[in-house]
This record gives C-alpha cells, structure tokens and sequence, in this order.
C-alpha cells in the first residue's frame, strides 16, 4: 500500500526488472489501455535502457501480433486482455504454436484491490453464436413495452397522487381523523409506488424527505409483519408487477397476466407463464389406444418442439421484463452507435465488446430499438480470481489495501504491506459528509466546487 502521489508506477520497475532478469514472462496488470500504452512508453523508458524489452498488450492489438507482445520481457495490459487471451489459448488455440502467452510468472496488479476485490468474481466469457437460435424479442417486445408502460402510469398516478395529498396537509395544524387516514393512505401509495417502480422520481424525490422515508418504511414493517400477509397480498394485486430491486427480480400479479392477454394485441397469451407437464402428457399419449407406436412417437416429437418453443419464449419474456424493469439506461449500460454498452459498475466506465449473458443483452437491445444480435452460447469462461491464482507470484499496488487485508490473505495468501510517505503527510482528514440522496451530494460538490474554483485553488 502506497497513498497518492508516492510513486508506484515507479516503484513498480525494481521488482519488474528483477523478475525479468529470470527469462521468465513478466505483467503489469493495468485498469485501462490508456494507462498500459503510457506506463509501457514512459516507464518502460528505465527497463529497456536495462537492456529488456517491453510491450503494452491493448484492445486493438490484433491476435496475429500478439504472440510477440508476449514474447517481450515486460508486458504491460489490463486484467481483460490476460484473461482472454488464456481462454483463447486453451479453448480456440488447435496447437501450442498458436497460443501466445508464454506462462504465468510474475504480475504485479495496479489498483490491486479494483481487480482482485472487486471484480473477483466477474467472468471473462468467449461466446460464439447458436446454431439454432429461436429468440422472439421482435415478436414480444411490443406487448411488453406496453405492459410495462401501463405499470409506469399506474405508479406515476398513485405517486402525484400521494405528493398531492401531502403537500395540502399543513405541518403546523393538528389534523382531524379524515386528513390522518389521507396521510396514510397516501405513504401506503409510496410505499406501493416502491414496489412497482423503485427508480420513480416522484417517489425518490419524496424520500429525500427523513419524515416521508420514516413513514413509508413503518407501512413496509407493518406489511412484513406475518399477520398482515393476506392484507399485503391484496395491496400488491393492485400492481400489474412486482419488482424486487435488491433480488434484481419480479413477478406479474394476476392483474399483470390478464393484461398481458387483453392490451398486448394478441401478443400475449395466458400459456405464456404455463409450463408443460411433459411426463403427463407422454402419459396421455401412451394412453391412446387409438394411435400406433409410429403415430405416438410422431406425437411425442411434436409436444417436445413444443415444450421448447415455449420455455424460449417465456425465457424471452422473462428477459424483456427484466431489461425494462431493472436494467436502466445510462447507470447499467448506455447506446452508442447503435449498440448497447455495458457500463462497469465499480468503475462507472464503458466496457466495448462486453454482453450480459443468457439473453438479457438482446432484450435490451430490443427495449433500446437497436439492431438485435444473434444469440450467443459459452466457449470459454474464467473469473478473475481464477485467473490471477495461476501465477507463481503475485504482487499488487494500491493506495487502499489495509481495508481489505482480510480478503487478501484468506483468498490470495497475500499480506498487506503498508509503504510510509516520503515525508510527513500534512493533508487534514475531514469526517464524511453524509446525504440522504444523490441529488443532494451533487448539490453539495458543486457548491463546493464553485467556492473553491472561485479563490483560484484546484480541486480534484
């Protein structure tokens, strides 16, 4: 562990160079291609006056050139391009002349507790296209967009609504019983509103309030509580769909499915969340003194396709619901240039080349109106952690280890060594500052920003 400004990218060249000295292949692990391109410019400056030769392994390096990246003594890269490119090498690769990567060595990670912490468990996946692929978004997009949009006016109206009713009750007058059931009534409407669309803006707004949040969060005990289950249910049913943000799930209420058949215009059909019973139905037909066994096997055949057309589409649809009800624009992926990127979420920076996986890429694709892929099935996959246990010796850098020195020994076998600035440190420490949202934080930065741009000074 080194703070911020102590010189780690520098620091880095003692061990790389002893390391090298050995033949054997040496990585500097990066977060970004920028910094792999610069690191292998600038410092690669002091190895290669050493006599050793460096390489900084990129996106746009292409495959026939990479062999020789590796062949370097010094390869600089981000944990992707590694990881990758061991996959390919043992999943694509039909010789061991047309691997390129040379071993596991040495590595030292920068930001060592993003990757080995964080993204521990994120899967490098190499994914190629289906044979067969039956996928239905173009055909059921349509009616989920609707559905969806209806739950959004629903939870819109019982929000301004709720809003409304607040704002006409006066803090200062003490209330009757009727304004009281009206105040109640109208937390009961937020919490609901949270239920059925948690990202709402009138409700997140509403809850920036400690009042509104204290009183919404005493409906969802009250709910929770074992004798109120039936009374829950019946508050529920009033929601076309339930969504569970923090499972990342949801389910249709019996009012969702009924409107799933009457305004999707033919679209939606009730057996589109019924599933076959199988073995019942080869029963019946083993039962049928009036077919042949050509005639029942023909059958069998028949019911199976069937069975299977309609496991995609309920998966389809399942994915469709999930991509307009938990997966948002701008915060979980953006569209540029016609295609969906997913956005890193401890990072918060675009990752080109990367889909969500069984599906839940092409519903969104759909949602966004974009060009819909073709489905995509596993070659290859490894976790990062994985991956990283490979080599014979790992090291890393950060100017935040110490809070994860539990981690790092248990899964890694690494401790945490704590490096001292070069001079006594004068930066003064302030307690956080804590918010009740996100807009309010923003606030807050920019005012800050704005009083200290103002006196001339920098801030970062």
């Amino acid at each position: 562990e080194m703070q911020t400004g102590e010189g780690k990218t520098l620091t880095a060249v003692l061990p790389l160079y002893l390391n090298a000295l050995t033949g054997k292949p040496v990585h500097l692990v990066t977060v970004n291609d920028y910094l792999a391109e610069r690191d292998c410019e600038l410092v690669g400056t002091i190895l290669r006056w050493l006599g050793l030769t460096t390489g900084a392994l990129t996106n746009d390096v292409p495959i026939e050139n990479r062999k020789d990246t590796y062949l370097c003594d010094v390869v600089y890269g981000t944990s992707s391009e590694f990881g990758f490119d061991y996959l390919r090498d043992n999943s694509m690769a039909m010789s061991t002349n047309d691997q390129v990567q040379r071993g596991h060595y040495f590595a030292i990670i920068d930001e060592v507790d993003s990757i080995l912490i964080d993204e521990a468990r994120t899967p490098l996946i190499i994914s190629g296209p289906v044979p067969d692929s039956r996928q239905m978004y173009d055909e059921l997009k349509e009616g989920v967009s609707e559905l969806v949009r209806r739950q959004r006016d629903l939870c819109n109206r019982f929000a301004s609504d709720a809003r409304k009713t607040l704002d006409q009750i006066n803090p200062d007058v003490k209330k009757d019983k009727k304004q009281e059931e009206a105040e109640q009534e109208a937390y009961r409407k937020l919490w609901l509103v949270g239920k059925g669309t948690p990202q709402n803006k009138i409700l997140k707004r509403a809850k920036e309030d400690p009042d509104i949040r204290v009183a919404i969060d005493k409906w969802d005990l009250h709910y929770h509580a074992e004798q109120n289950k039936e009374e829950r249910s019946e508050a529920l049913a009033e929601l076309y769909i339930i969504v569970d943000e923090r499972g990342n799930e949801y389910e249709l209420t019996d009012k969702g499915i009924a409107a799933w058949q009457t305004y999707t215009g033919g679209i939606g059909t009730a057996e589109d969340f019924i599933m076959m019973d199988l073995s019942h139905e080869y029963i019946k037909i083993d039962e049928n003194s009036d077919l042949d066994e050509e005639a029942k096997m023909a059958r069998k055949l028949a019911i199976r396709e069937e069975d299977q057309k309609r496991k995609e589409r309920a998966h389809n649809l399942r994915q469709l619901l999930r991509a307009h009800l938990l997966m948002e624009k701008d915060v979980d992926y953006i569209v540029h240039e016609g295609k969906i990127i997913i956005i890193d979420e401890n990072t918060g920076r675009p990752q080109p080349g990367r889909r969500f996986s069984d599906g839940l890429h092409q519903a969104i694709e759909a949602k966004e109106g974009v060009e819909i892929q073709k489905e995509t099935q596993t070659y290859a996959t490894i976790t990062l952690q994985n991956y990283f246990r490979m080599y014979d010796k790992l090291s890393g850098m950060t100017g935040t280890a110490s809070t994860e020195a539990q981690e790092f020994k248990e899964i890694y076998k690494l401790d945490v060594l704590e490096i001292p600035t070069h001079r006594p440190c004068r930066r003064k420490m302030e307690h956080d500052e804590i918010y009740m949202s996100e807009r309010e934080k923003y606030h807050a930065i920019l005012k800050e920003v704005r009083e200290i741009h103002g006196q001339g000074r920098p801030i970062l």
